[in-house]
């Protein structure tokens, strides 16, 4: 399994990327191997706001329909369209193209509440 080094890592299995103000979120490789084949993602509209640890869509699979966790808050700024059509994409690419929402970061202090790659790796043991 694969966990990039420069991403963030919330204990529900969900991954945030910094760039600058802005986060994008997706789910981790060991969440999406979990699942299985992922069937529908339901995500929030742009505009809306999260909060960090906070439910903020479901994905569903043919196992199981689970909750989305909000590594971090703030503003819903893109949501990835193609996950509508094509939900395998968090299967085959849950760090590039299976990615979820972008938001504007509301706290950066919040990043501090989540792990490091390495530190993610050690809770799934």
């Amino acid at each position: 399994m694969y966990f990039p080094e420069e991403y963030k890592y919330h204990k529900e299995h969900t991954w945030a990327k910094i760039e600058g103000d802005i986060a994008v979120i997706g789910i981790t490789d060991y969440a999406q191997d979990k699942l299985g084949e992922v069937l529908f993602v339901d995500l929030p509209e742009v505009g809306s706001e999260v909060k960090q640890n906070e439910v903020f869509g479901t994905i569903e699979s043919g196992k199981v329909a689970s909750d989305l966790y909000a590594p971090l808050s703030g503003k819903v700024i893109e949501v990835n369209e193609e996950l509508a059509d094509s939900p395998e994409l968090v299967n085959e690419s849950p760090y590039e193209k299976g990615w979820m929402i972008k938001i504007k970061i509301e706290d950066a202090s919040e990043i501090e509440n989540l792990l490091e790659s390495t530190d993610y790796q050690k809770i799934l043991e």
